[in-house]
């Protein structure tokens, strides 16, 4: 049926090999440490109330919710990329499948990092400013800081960033990493400017969750050796529950006996056995009447015809004068 070929061609392993994981080249590190600095510049110019927290009040003031209201209705469902719940349900989804066919769980481990990550890093920077939303801020021109907020920095924003990088991270071709990539660029410029939009966010706070999720991103090969060394635990553990559970005729199988049954080379070869072979009987042919030599009772031995002459103890047979009559042969003198 077509279903059944549809799932036989899921169950296949993709033809062309899968990529390595990326390495922490010297690229990737001097655009890690920048970022890391741009971090670090965003926080600082909060902190000292600079141009940046003016800007924020700026935007905030303009309230552009409010100078273009027809696009508040699509921006309240699109911000929703940016939620971590339901982005990281539709991407472990793919991430699972791409899992179950590659016959690997590194996507899997990979995403659970990136938000493991994201939740430690964000929400300690959250706990720890405690900065104030533009809905909630007390003092115009004030960067709100230590105050008792959670927006610095924006967790819609990192989340979608690493959410939807983490696609482009583990894409296994160059085409398929420059297109995801692109994808998760949108999305997560999209998310950010949506909630400066609603005015849920400081312009700031969507910089620095930009800068967040970028960092993530960045250092995730340093974290691949992890990921390598739990993926081999856990698939252990899997392959000994998959023996455990398999019936006792297979757990007790000794070992080469699947090799012996399959003809693998190297496997032992059966002992063959010492009782002497049955010889197969000839299928009766129809309209044939059966011979009572060959179709008498079976009982594992081939019957002694009456004929044939006794073996000596040594072995040789008696002479042809020491024969006994056949009782066949016509009685009486040659002709």
């Amino acid at each position: 049926m077509r279903t059944d070929r549809i799932f036989a061609r899921l169950e296949q392993e993709p033809a062309r090999p899968l990529t390595p994981p990326p390495g922490m080249s010297g690229t990737r590190k001097a655009l890690f440490f920048a970022t890391l600095g741009l971090y670090a510049a965003i926080v600082a110019a909060v902190l000292t109330t600079s141009q940046l927290v003016r800007l924020d009040w700026r935007v905030m003031l303009f309230r552009p919710y409010k100078q273009w209201p027809e696009l508040h209705a699509f921006l309240d469902y699109f911000v929703v990329l940016g939620q971590r719940g339901p982005t990281a349900v539709l991407v472990a989804a793919w991430l699972g499948w791409r899992s179950w066919r590659q016959r690997t769980l590194r996507p899997l481990l990979t995403l659970g990092t990136s938000l493991l990550l994201l939740n430690l890093t964000v929400g300690a920077a959250k706990l720890g400013t405690g900065r104030e939303g533009p809905h909630y801020a007390n003092r115009v021109g004030a960067n709100e800081m230590f105050l008792t907020g959670d927006i610095f920095p924006s967790g819609h924003t990192a989340n979608a960033v690493v959410t939807w990088g983490i696609l482009a991270y583990l894409a296994t071709t160059p085409r398929a990493r420059r297109r995801l990539s692109v994808v998760a660029a949108v999305f997560a410029l999209g998310v950010g400017a949506t909630t400066v939009y609603i005015g849920t966010h400081w312009v700031s706070d969507v910089l620095l969750g930009w800068t967040s999720g970028l960092l993530i991103l960045l250092a995730l090969p340093w974290f691949e050796p992890l990921v390598a060394r739990v993926e081999a635990r856990l698939l252990g553990y899997w392959y000994r529950f998959r023996a455990g559970s398999a019936p006792l005729s297979v757990r007790l199988r000794p070992a080469g006996a699947g090799a012996e049954a399959a003809g693998l080379p190297g496997s032992p070869r059966p002992v063959a056995s010492r009782e002497p072979a049955v010889a197969s009987r000839p299928a009766e042919r129809p309209g044939r009447p059966a011979d009572p030599r060959h179709h008498g009772p079976h009982t594992g031995r081939h019957p002694v015809r009456p004929d044939r002459a006794p073996v000596a103890p040594g072995g040789a047979r008696r002479s042809y004068g020491e024969r006994t009559v056949s009782r066949t042969a016509p009685i009486g003198p040659r002709k």
